[in-house]
């Protein structure tokens, strides 16, 4: 007990290599996962690169709103491989170690995306509330520059905040290398720290509900304001357009949002197993950026449209 408690207090030296606990599992059950697991990531990658391909080939599709899922299938693509590329390896070998700059950078992604995905949405409520709210100066405050300030800000503020984040992380003192988590995370390394982090601390989760909170103000606006909209015009035409291009939008929100809340959810109840605690954690990188391609498949039917286009022309080229 007392070598532990020496072992704790003293910093490690560089270079640092981390042990990440993630799934408590047998070897035999890895395979299987392993399987899973590759399957559910392929499905990402091929339905998150044909939005993307389709949308960035079509003249046509180079519009606003389609932009804006382009970048939220690119931050889809950015938090499903962050996370799967270590978990599938994990699963087939066993193997859970990480580098310290490799955990630096999984962690810079992972919070990336989450912070993303959020301002990214919030860039498209707002072009949902100009869309159906102002019609008739839709084009002249939309424009190509407006467009491309609002997905630049949308991937800015968030690549800043966890930039700065990890910059105040990196001369901390660790005195320990087991993570306890799926993936490597600012508060997943800080708990390893030697010292008390109260501004590190503080500053993560000021920036985290600052961010939440203004979007989902952005958000809660723009959809009051276009319900307002509809009931006000009371035509059949305002709901229509509204439901076909505000459906997906608040879907994916919807579906963002209840899978970070069922992080809270199980570790609320006291007879979930650890292991579906920690799939809990990682299922906003899974869910969302598999399922986020069919919903545009589903209502967009432009989006629909090129992806069967695009799919005959390669059946037909072969």
């Amino acid at each position: 007990m007392a070598e532990m408690e020496n072992v704790s207090y003293v910093p490690l030296k560089q270079p640092i290599v981390f042990t990440v606990e993630g799934f408590i599992i047998t070897r035999q059950q890895g395979y299987p996962l392993f399987v899973a697991s590759l399957i559910v990531y392929a499905v990402m990658l091929l339905g998150n690169i044909t939005v993307v391909t389709v949308i960035a080939t079509d003249a046509k599709l180079h519009k606003p709103m389609y932009m804006m899922m382009c970048n939220l299938a690119v931050c889809d693509l950015l938090g499903g491989t962050t996370v799967m590329a270590q978990l599938m390896p994990q699963f087939l070998t066993g193997n859970k170690t990480i580098g310290y700059v490799a955990a630096i950078v999984q962690a810079f992604c992972v919070h990336t995306y989450g912070a993303a995905v959020s301002s990214i949405l919030s860039a498209m409520a707002y072009d949902r509330y100009v869309a159906i709210c102002q019609p008739l100066h839709y084009h002249t405050i939309m424009t190509t520059t407006r467009l491309v300030s609002l997905c630049f800000v949308a991937w800015l503020i968030p690549i800043c905040q966890v930039m700065i984040l990890l910059i105040m992380n990196v001369g901390t003192p660790l005195c320990g290398t087991l993570i306890m988590h799926v993936y490597c995370s600012n508060r997943a390394i800080l708990r390893l720290a030697c010292i008390p982090t109260p501004i590190n601390d503080t500053y993560g989760l000021c920036s985290a509900y600052s961010l939440s909170t203004s979007c989902f103000l952005v958000i809660a606006f723009s959809y009051v304001n276009i319900l307002k909209a509809c009931v006000i015009k009371q035509e059949k035409n305002s709901w229509s357009k509204a439901t076909q291009t505000c459906a997906s939008h608040l879907t994916l929100y919807i579906l963002f949002e209840i899978s970070t809340f069922t992080i809270v959810i199980t570790y609320s109840l006291k007879d979930i197993s650890l292991n579906a605690r920690k799939f809990s954690t990682i299922l906003s990188f899974i869910l969302p950026p598999t399922v986020n391609p069919i919903i545009y498949g589903i209502a967009m039917k432009d989006i629909r449209k090129n992806i069967v286009k695009l799919f005959k022309s390669n059946v037909s080229s072969k």
